[in-house]
Formats: structure tokens, sequence, C-alpha cells
């Protein structure tokens, strides 16, 4: 078994710029993994381990294989285990991944389809926060328009607890998700200050995609031209807007309570 103890090895190296470089995921296809949890929520969710790397005072060879028996298996230096980890509560497990296929071609939607769309979501927390309700809530997609990071971001992937790999996400301009929407005939509920009514007050039995924007501008217009309802959460403090992730919430559990959890 191959053993590394030094973060000027080239290997570790190109997994620090995997860590740290959109570019270095997209040119190799994959991404890293922090954690045992996470690791075992990608399996489950289709992904493919192709290595794993453990720090032997935290975790064995044993655990290591029982993650999987099919990856190559790297035995790593406390050195490089902190040079690659964000956390120290993470099994001392890292793993390499085969990043999916989030086109909006690939998605796999039901009769009745609850989806969420979030509009270039700023913050990777924020996006990590919106994946860990959509499991919560078991939502048949989650689509990210215009997207200001790749989805296998280590932030993305720490702040969903692994819930990226939970969840049926795909990526897309707000002009493809749109022609998708409405070529599925899957009704458009906007959340927007302009032209809006209580969300309280919709029908969300039927084939519907929320539809949040950022808490800085909201939803472009060409969301709000093309929805079938523009919908608000009535604010009563000084301010007229909250957190996307708790907007999301809101609209996702009384589309939820109307269809009966």
């Amino acid at each position: 078994m191959k053993q590394i103890t030094s973060v000027q090895n080239p290997f570790i190296k190109s997994l620090v710029l995997l860590q740290e470089k959109s570019k270095a995921r997209k040119q190799s296809g994959t991404f890293l993994i922090e954690g045992q949890r996470e690791i075992e929520l990608a399996q489950k969710g289709g992904y493919e381990i192709e290595t794993i790397l453990f720090l032997p005072e935290i975790s064995s060879e044993v655990q290591a294989k029982k993650i999987s028996r099919s990856a190559e298996l790297i035995e790593i230096s406390k050195e490089v285990y902190q040079k690659l980890a964000y956390r120290d509560t993470t099994e001392g497990i890292l793993a390499i991944a085969k990043s999916k296929n989030l086109s909006l071609a690939a998605l796999n939607l039901g009769e009745n389809p609850l989806i969420l769309v979030a509009e270039a979501p700023e913050k990777p927390g924020n996006i990590g926060a919106i994946l860990r309700t959509a499991d919560a809530a078991n939502l048949d997609a989650v689509i990210i328009a215009n997207p200001k990071s790749d989805m296998f971001n280590p932030n993305i992937v720490r702040s969903s607890v692994g819930c990226l790999f939970t969840n049926n996400i795909a990526t897309g301009t707000t002009e493809e998700i749109i022609a998708f929407l409405k070529d599925k005939n899957i009704s458009i509920y906007c959340a927007t200050l302009q032209n809006s009514t209580g969300y309280h007050t919709q029908n969300y039995t039927t084939p519907t995609a929320l539809v949040v924007g950022t808490e800085a501008t909201g939803l472009t217009q060409e969301w709000r031209d093309n929805a079938t309802q523009n919908i608000i959460i009535p604010m009563q403090g000084a301010i007229d807007s909250m957190n996307v992730s708790v907007a999301a919430a809101i609209l996702i559990f009384e589309a939820k309570r109307q269809r009966g959890f």
C-alpha cells in the first residue's frame, strides 16, 4: 500500500489544487470529499470513489476498506492530513471522487415533481443550507441557475454535510431552465417583491418549481416575466428580505404541507 508523508509530494499538491481551483476540478473530473459520513453518502448517491486517503492515528486500513473495497488506499501522515483537511472531526478519512453530470438533460423527474430553483446563489454556505433543507423535504430536484461556482466546491460539500450527494441536482442558465420547466409543464412560482401575491394563497400540489434569488438583488426580470405567479413571504419587520435558504425552507414546507408531506 502506498504511503505519503510529505506535503511537497506532487500528488498531494494536485489535491490541494483540487480543493482550491474550480478549473482543476473540471479538468480532472474529480473532487475531494472530507469525512466518513460524507463519503458514505456520496457512494449511496452513485458517486464513484477512486482513492481513499487515511491517517492511521485516527482511522485504520480496515476502516478505510470498509468504506470502499474497490478504491485505492493511501496512508498519509498527520502533516499531509492537516494540509488537506478543513476540519479535525472527519475521522481521518478523505476521498477522491469522480464528478457527476449535472446537466438538465441528466435530470430524472417523476410525474408530479416539486423542484427548488436558486438563481445565482453567492455563498457556498447558503447553497449547503438549501441542499440540507431539500434533503429534509425529500425534494424531487434542486436546480442552480447561473452558478457562481461549480457544485463540487469543497465549501459546498462541507456546508451541505453530504446533502450534495443525497439530492437530485442540475445546473444551467436561467434561459435554459425556464425552457426546461415550460417544456415539462411545470408551474413556476417566483419569490419576488414585484407584482406578487402571498405565497400561502397558491396551489403547489401540481408539478411545481419554487424559484428564489439572491438576498441583494432578488430574481432577474426574466424569471419574473416567465412566472406562473410571483409570490411573496409577508415581512412584518423593518427589512424587506431574509436569508435565501430560510425563504426557500418556508416555501418548500408550505408546498410539502399542501401535498400531505
